[in-house]
């Protein structure tokens, strides 16, 4: 069947795009009808500013605040239990969150649990949640996971030391409010390991067996932006032309996945992140290639088009991508932006593939791999990447 023709859904926030939209926070909130906000951030991002100038928007508007900072990296199931906790004690009624995936989707998360109950990770899988969210005002401070604009909330099972997918378009925040301003901060490591994680939301969205010509769309946008921009805002990180660039890659991303969902390479960095806890990002590139060659064995032209957009984005005078392989061109970008080595410099053994290979085959991002994967062919991937 021609793919226009295909029945499809496509969600996403409202979208505010652009120098000191952070600023809106208060005026949306407002409008939401909030009154008490609860907000989620980290203290990373605490320290660099982003949360005051929030909680000074929404103070302006009238709006009272009560800040909950207790998020780690891979956010923990007790995080949000007790972001839920406090959010019930002083009778907010909307959510505002500032930072990275982490916060985000310990917001989503507690968002869930205070209008559906019980425990977050009653809700692991696909469309458990039944009951509406509080208003969820989302301000991003990373350009990388796109949990301000997707279906997705990741939680570490404590209990199992397995990363939980959650998906619902009951997640999917009210309002986005990209402002590039705030990557100004990250360092170069934080900037790398996020727009990995953005290329590899495209990569994925693209090849999914859930992909439409609207995620198509979006997903190759991300590709050309992010592979055009990555390294420049690594060397600059104050050129707020690259920043706005892997802002909008990471937002492009972020919608294609959102609704196309992703595949083996996230399925498997899960399951990295919650056993070993390691860098989400880091793991999606050091993970991607070899998942690429596993699934362009059947049909390679969706990578072919990809590497096409990657190479000649990335081409210059040190390097020609115009007939690049689209391994050679993720690790050309990899090495621009310092990702380097294998998961055996993470920390990663041959010992822990049988446990991983058990996880990440059981992760939902795996129904929509573009070739169903067994047990043994993650394994090899796995061992092809230490």
């Amino acid at each position: 069947m021609d793919s226009f023709l295909s029945l499809r859904k496509f969600v996403a926030p409202e979208i505010v795009t652009g120098t000191d939209s952070r600023t809106l926070a208060g005026r949306y909130a407002r409008n939401l009808g909030a009154r008490r906000a609860f907000v989620v951030t980290d203290p990373g991002v605490v320290e660099a500013g982003w949360t005051d100038d929030v909680i000074a928007s929404l103070e302006s508007e009238g709006v009272e605040t009560f800040t909950y900072s207790g998020v780690t990296p891979n956010p923990r199931d007790h995080e949000v239990m007790a972001g839920t906790e406090q959010y019930l004690e002083n009778s907010c009624d909307c959510v505002v969150a500032v930072g990275g995936g982490s916060p985000i989707d310990c917001a989503k998360g507690i968002a869930m649990v205070v209008s559906n109950g019980g425990h977050v990770l009653d809700y692991v899988g696909a469309d458990r949640i039944g009951a509406a969210l509080p208003p969820l005002i989302c301000v991003p401070t990373t350009a990388g996971t796109s949990a301000d604009v997707s279906q997705f909330a990741i939680i570490v099972d404590t209990a199992t030391h397995i990363k939980r997918a959650i998906v619902s378009k009951g997640l999917v925040p009210d309002v986005s409010l990209l402002d590039p301003t705030t990557l100004t901060t990250m360092d170069a490591e934080l900037t790398a390991y996020t727009g990995m994680d953005a290329l590899a939301h495209a990569v994925e969205a693209y090849a999914s067996n859930a992909s439409s010509p609207l995620t198509d769309t979006v997903a190759l946008s991300a590709v050309s932006l992010i592979g055009g921009s990555l390294a420049d805002a690594i060397a600059g990180p104050h050129d707020l032309r690259a920043r706005a660039h892997t802002m909008m890659g990471s937002l492009h991303a972020g919608l294609a996945f959102s609704n196309a969902s992703l595949g083996m390479v996230h399925a498997m960095a899960h399951a990295l992140g919650g056993v070993l806890d390691l860098p989400h990002g880091q793991c999606n590139a050091l993970l991607l290639p070899a998942v690429c060659e596993f699934n362009a064995g059947d049909d390679p032209h969706r990578y072919d088009r990809i590497a096409s957009i990657l190479g000649d984005v990335m081409s210059n005078a040190d390097w020609d991508g115009s007939s690049a392989t689209m391994t050679e061109c993720l690790r050309e970008l990899s090495r621009r932006v310092g990702i380097t080595g294998g998961l055996a410099d993470l920390g990663m053994t041959a010992a822990d593939i049988p446990v991983l290979a058990s996880a990440a085959l059981c992760d939902v991002c795996v129904v929509t791999n573009p070739r169903p994967p067994r047990t043994s062919d993650i394994e090899r991937v796995y061992e092809s990447s230490l």
